[in-house]
């Protein structure tokens, strides 16, 4: 966590992405886990579809799901 103690990058969106889609950022992540061999384009394409996610929200989420799996 930097110094000033502000949450920066996609998990500044975590808190507001639970309160809008009711589930803990762990479903989401655990979703993107079943998606194996897709591009970042393409997850987040399917989040905004198959469960109505806004951009923003969708792409912090694919974003944070792919840097943590390296």
């Amino acid at each position: 966590m930097p110094e000033d103690g502000q949450v920066k990058g996609p998990a500044s969106y975590f808190p507001s992405i639970e309160k809008k889609y009711g589930q803990p950022i762990t479903h989401w992540l655990n979703l993107l886990g079943t998606l194996s061999g897709k591009k970042h384009m393409e997850m987040v394409a399917w989040l905004k579809t198959e469960h109505g996610m806004g951009h923003g929200h969708a792409n912090a989420l694919v974003a944070h799901y792919l840097a943590s799996a390296k």
